[in-house]
């Protein structure tokens, strides 16, 4: 690996830079989130059968579980690894923005799991195969160097920054899968262009710009999440210093949202940033955003429990149990909580197990019309979220009908899916370090 970083710094040259400007924008702006396999995805694919989608959905969930594992790994084992360790995302959801200047459009994934924002650059040495060209800094009259000595340099964790031979600042970020970008880290103008909507800037622009964004320019790249050819990086919306909702900071009043539709739906996602990101009225519930120093990236909650019916499963867990995450399709349970829970279901339900049960899946049945499922609700610390079936089932194949919850394999760490997310907005308030959903009509608001 020394000599992919070695290579590296023979390309790179000397600069400095700044976080992005924290000019207000009154009312925030709003972008089109694309689920990959929709009718308005790129990747979408008609052939398939919903099937081969439930299928490949629960295979990007898994791997990503396992990901997540890797990277919650004890400070101990992290130490005994050569490498950092992080969590990337072979994403459910996709974005477009657009890159320097002249602006270059990109598609890119969307991950409230990673923190830096990444594309493949030019000159490339080893990169994954796209169908846009690469981005190539020096076509760019707003781009410049990080140098080492710059605040933005030091953000990166200490095993994933290096300083080059011209005083620039160097990232190597590996993924739990082998996966890996390495590059420099750089400064250009990041848009939202023509999927995007700006309120209370100017209502006759449909695009909103952030001049001196912070990203990494990717010379060393394997991708194994996604090889479509057509995604060209990442975005990330996590809780570290260096993603960036934290860059836009003040400028959005450390608030973003989203409101998921299913991923059969001819409507798109949105994502909200700003004053758009607020939720307010009837029906929100909100619950405190716990971010863990040790792990910086990722958005914690505390569930204290989950009703089945009339019966209520307690976690006894105080300190954040859960994380939140847009990336992963299922629900998983801590192993001991999700018996408990799938035994009440099971009880609630009173049909008998499918023999058949398809991996991943712990509990299948056989539909019937006069078989209700029961009422469902996440107790977490001040906020009750009721879910409906569409939040906590899946249409297997004909009549069979699976739970989208099945056992965790990271002790004491569950993790709340986009499935139990669709139809809700979710508002991240990272000032207000709290949580907040709402039932809504996702295709609609």
């Amino acid at each position: 690996m020394d000599s992919l970083v070695f290579f590296i710094l023979a390309l790179c040259s000397l600069s400095s830079t700044s976080f992005i400007e924290s000019s207000k924008i009154q009312n925030g702006f709003t972008i089109d989130l694309i689920h990959r396999d929709s009718p308005k995805s790129p990747f979408y694919n008609p052939s398939l059968t919903h099937l081969d989608l439930i299928r490949n959905a629960y295979l990007r969930s898994n791997s990503r579980l396992n990901k997540l594992s890797i990277s919650l790994l004890s400070n101990d084992e992290k130490n005994e690894s050569p490498e950092s360790i992080i969590l990337p995302n072979n994403g459910d959801y996709l974005m477009r923005i657009f890159i320097g200047t002249p602006p270059i459009e990109k598609l890119v994934i969307v991950d409230t799991g990673s923190d830096l924002t990444w594309v493949q650059c030019a000159p490339c040495v080893n990169c994954f195969t796209q169908d846009t060209p690469f981005y190539d800094r020096t076509k760019s009259s707003t781009f410049s160097n990080v140098s080492c000595d710059t605040q933005s340099c030091t953000l990166l964790p200490k095993k994933q920054q290096f300083c080059g031979k011209f005083n620039e600042c160097l990232y190597s970020y590996h993924y739990g899968d082998k996966s890996y970008t390495i590059g420099q880290l750089g400064v250009d103008s990041i848009s939202f262009g023509s999927n995007s909507v700006v309120q209370g800037v100017n209502d006759n622009v449909n695009n909103i710009s952030f001049p001196k964004s912070i990203f990494g320019c990717g010379y060393y790249n394997v991708f194994t999440a996604d090889n479509s050819v057509r995604t060209a990086g990442l975005v990330g919306l996590g809780a570290g210093p260096l993603s960036l909702v934290s860059q836009l900071g003040d400028s959005i009043g450390h608030k973003f949202s989203y409101c998921l539709v299913s991923f059969t739906s001819n409507s798109s996602s949105k994502l909200k940033f700003g004053n758009e990101a607020i939720i307010s009225g009837d029906g929100v519930v909100s619950t405190p955003l716990i971010i863990k120093p040790s792990e910086p990236t990722f958005y914690y909650l505390n569930l204290e429990g989950i009703s089945v019916g009339q019966k209520t499963i307690q976690t006894g867990q105080t300190n954040g149990n859960m994380i939140i995450d847009s990336g992963t399709t299922l629900t998983y349970l801590e192993q001991s909580f999700f018996d408990d829970f799938v035994t009440s279901v099971k009880e609630v339900i009173g049909l008998e197990e499918r023999e058949d049960t398809p991996s991943p899946f712990h509990y299948c049945f056989t539909y019937h019309p006069d078989v209700g499922f029961p009422y469902i609700v996440l107790h977490f610390t001040g906020a009750n979220l009721s879910l409906e079936p569409k939040n906590m089932l899946l249409l297997y194949e004909n009549n069979l009908v699976c739970l989208a919850v099945v056992p965790s394999n990271i002790q004491g760490i569950s993790i709340l899916g986009n499935v139990a997310q669709v139809d809700f907005q979710v508002e991240y308030d990272l000032e207000g370090k709290k949580l907040s959903f709402v039932p809504s009509n996702c295709a609609k608001n």
